[in-house]
């Protein structure tokens, strides 16, 4: 964080002090909610949460070096009081935000925002200090947090913007008002809660709206709701996409023999050619908004060539592949799962099995529930299911209850699968099943939304790749 003493935080949060002796000490280190993760010099936020209290970690906190603590009560160390923490979180952001010279850029998007966040911070960390968040740290939480971790020296600052209503954004943007807004795309990840794609795109577009005059606003020309979001913004409209008339643009798109997206990429300043280390098709639209971005800071098409064909997953769960030793491929993008994020997944899982099946391999997609979906839920169950029958997908693992089960019916109607797919408990009767069926050469996609916990299944398949290969290392 930027350099300001206690005093000064108090005042900016309207907060009253506790136990400070002497409040021009300055916070010179992180803001931080965990207590974990203090360092010399920060600042504790005390959270009151369902399990944990960490108004009960204040005097540890301290003790670890922080400076004071962030709280709605005094705690007999040295405290900012306030009203609402949260409210205060917010508040210290917008200020500090507000004193930096950096670029503020947002992003938002019903799929694919922490991997586009991840390729933006990597092409523009080589123009200059950047910050963004790990993770996907994107809600009135998160996001202030991660403002924070700014300093004089931070020359751009890129966050990630989620949404579960109307206004959300709105009130992201307040705290940390971009220059530069992106939306990826309106999916249909929360349609359960949003109660349809028009209410998605009109929050969404909220992110457009808090832009200035001289902003820029980065949308999806291939997507019809983010591409009908111009009208609502005073800013410049950058478009990017495979649309001819997009401003940052990609042709002759392909994927490797290894599932790679490559493609000439298109600016206004020229093109380039990109061979992405990341797998699957769908991330040469989020390639494609990193570049737009990058172009409006002043990155050469040939430096964004090259950052995009150089960048990597920064994030854990996200389409990470692993080759074990005996040639099974595990491919953990278990994180989260919307219909949009499960089709590209499947379709990536299908292009790196190409060459596995010329050598007698497999390709299994292990599945399970996609949460927040409403009343839509069984329809986009059963469509997926379907969709496994025509990609062509060897096997399928549907893991779960209901929704589980809907998968698998969907995959029997449409192609009569039998011994091709099956509904599985959960986790652990997955990794079972697996354990004895998987031979080399096998292609291995494990996807649920988050609550499911299907990253267990993946992190067991690699875990018994890594014993095996040390008791062979005892012979």
């Amino acid at each position: 964080m930027i350099a300001l003493s206690l005093a000064e935080i108090a005042t900016i949060v309207g907060g009253r002090t506790y136990d400070i002796p002497d409040q021009t000490v300055i916070v010179t280190g992180p803001v931080v909610m965990d207590s974990r993760k203090v360092e010399p010099g920060g600042l504790f936020v005390a959270f009151a949460g369902e399990r944990a209290d960490g108004h009960d970690y204040a005097a540890g906190a301290v003790s670890d070096g922080a400076v004071a603590v962030l709280a709605t009560r005094q705690v007999g160390v040295p405290a900012i009081v306030v009203e609402n923490v949260e409210t205060a979180l917010g508040a210290l952001a917008r200020s500090v935000v507000g004193r930096l010279g950096a670029t503020v850029v947002a992003l938002t998007g019903s799929a694919g925002k922490t991997s586009t966040k991840d390729l933006i911070a990597q092409l523009l960390s080589r123009k200059g200090p950047t910050i963004w968040p790990p993770g996907n740290l994107n809600n009135e939480i998160g996001l202030p947090l991660t403002a924070l971790r700014a300093t004089e020296e931070t020359r751009h600052l890129v966050l990630e913007m989620g949404a579960r209503g109307i206004g959300h954004i709105r009130y992201l943007t307040g705290l940390t008002p971009p220059r530069i807004g992106v939306v990826l795309n309106v999916g249909s990840a929360h349609i359960g809660e949003f109660g349809g794609k028009e209410q998605i795109a009109r929050a969404k577009g909220e992110i457009v709206e808090g832009l200035p005059e001289d902003g820029v606003a980065v949308l999806n020309a291939d997507d019809p709701l983010v591409r009908a979001m111009a009208p609502r913004t005073s800013a410049r409209v950058l478009l990017f996409g495979e649309a001819g008339e997009a401003d940052v643009r990609a042709e002759n798109v392909r994927l490797t023999a290894t599932g790679q997206p490559a493609f000439t990429l298109h600016t206004p300043s020229g093109c380039g050619d990109v061979t992405m280390r990341l797998y699957g098709e769908h991330h040469v639209s989020n390639a494609l908004a990193a570049a737009a971005v990058a172009h409006e800071l002043g990155m050469s098409v040939d430096e964004i060539a090259v950052a995009l064909s150089e960048a990597g997953t920064l994030s854990r769960w996200r389409m990470e592949v692993t080759e074990r030793p005996d040639g099974v491929t595990i491919v953990n993008d278990a994180y989260n799962a919307s219909p949009d994020s499960v089709r590209a997944a499947l379709r990536a899982l299908v292009a790196m099995g190409t060459a596995a099946r010329a050598e007698g391999g497999r390709t299994w997609a292990v599945l399970g529930q996609m949460a927040e979906l409403g009343d839509e839920s069984l329809a986009e169950h059963d469509a997926v299911g379907r969709l496994i029958v025509r990609l062509n997908v060897s096997k399928l693992v549907a893991v779960g209850g209901r929704e589980a089960a809907w998968l698998r019916m969907g995959a029997y109607n449409e192609g009569s699968w039998g011994e091709e797919s099956v509904h599985v408990s959960d986790a652990q009767a997955a990794v079972d099943l697996l354990r004895s069926e998987l031979r080399p050469g096998d292609v291995v996609l494990v996807k649920a939304s988050r609550s499911v916990g299907l990253e267990q299944v993946a992190q067991a398949l690699l875990d018994d790749a890594t014993a095996a290969s040390g008791k062979g290392a005892g012979r």
